[in-house]
């Protein structure tokens, strides 16, 4: 980065009580969370969440209606802010200028060297297996190529804190893969990412502290593997040989789901993997019986579903009174 860094500290960035509303809707109710500087902090929710006007709230694009947003100890502003890589939900490029001359553009914007820019682009390209579109036009890429090369754009000035909204929308398993492996780099690099998806399986891959939010309200906050020791063991993965199924009656066993050629057993909190093994066992060639650790989607649903169930507990009793 350029310049003399901007106020030193743990946490880079800060968020304190923030509240967005549009005409009677909510987007964000009250939101406060700290991001520890070198992290890769999952911004995670489903579609409608609120993350979207979050993010634009600390990019300064939509200003919060309540709270205070600080970044590096000091209040948002655009000397600030251009030090932050970000790649918005929505895409946008400059469509009749080749990929090395848009990268270069954006570059020399952050104040990189029109010369250096177009080294650190071509080194860019090839990082993303895009070397051979080089010198064509934007428009000539497919919408994956296009987007692989916003993401480019979004780390080529070496930001320390880079924002990500959605970026695996729309791309292959491969290229998922690919950007995953980038931003695991930059993190390594000493570059604060903050991940904003509703794919929670892919935040899981990457993330070490986590923000689950819903109805623009935060339901879940702090490091991935504290989050994961307040759930209790609840799932088994078991699979028969001969495609044979659990038996129905199971003590302690709340649900079962057949996915992805296992079953996947929801269990009460007080039960006991070991003394279900011989029941399952019993029912024919087992080639899998695991208990596991809760998936980050299942931290999420039984947070909603207990956030919710609070609220409409609630609502029955200001019926009640």
């Amino acid at each position: 980065m350029n310049g003399e860094p901007i106020g030193t500290g743990d946490p880079i960035l800060t968020l304190r009580d923030v509240s967005k509303s549009y005409g009677q809707v909510k987007a964000v109710q009250g939101i406060s969370m700290s991001i520890p500087q070198g992290s890769t902090y999952g911004f995670l929710g489903p579609n409608g969440a609120g993350k979207t006007t979050a993010i634009r709230s600390i990019m300064n694009i939509i200003p919060p209606d309540s709270g205070e947003i600080t970044l590096w100890g000091r209040p948002m502003d655009h000397r600030v802010l251009d030090r932050v890589g970000y790649l918005p939900e929505e895409r946008g490029l400059y469509r009749k200028m080749t990929c090395v001359e848009q990268l270069a553009f954006l570059a020399e914007l952050k104040g990189i060297p029109r010369k250096e820019g177009r080294r650190r682009a071509k080194d860019w390209l090839e990082k993303l297996d895009l070397s051979d579109w080089g010198d064509r036009k934007v428009d000539a890429l497919s919408k994956g190529m296009q987007q692989k090369v916003q993401f480019a754009a979004t780390f080529l000035f070496e930001p320390e804190l880079v924002i990500l909204d959605e970026p695996f929308s729309g791309l292959d398993p491969l290229n998922i893969e690919l950007l995953r492996d980038l931003i695991i780099e930059e993190k390594k690099r000493g570059c604060t990412v903050i991940f904003s998806t509703h794919m929670l399986a892919e935040a899981e891959k990457i993330c070490d502290h986590i923000c689950l939010i819903d109805g623009g309200e935060k339901i879940l906050d702090g490091l991935l593997e504290t989050v994961r020791d307040e759930f209790p063991l609840k799932t088994l993965r078991v699979a028969y040989a001969d495609g044979s199924e659990p038996p129905a009656d199971l003590p302690g066993i709340e649900g079962r789901m057949l996915t992805e050629g296992f079953w996947r057993l929801a269990m009460a909190a007080d039960t006991d993997p070991a003394a279900l093994l011989p029941l399952i066992a019993a029912a024919g060639p087992l080639t899998l019986f695991s208990a596991n650790r809760p998936t980050l989607d299942e931290i999420f649903i039984a947070a909603v579903r207990s956030r919710r169930g609070a609220e409409a507990a609630e609502a029955a009793r200001e019926v009640i009174r």
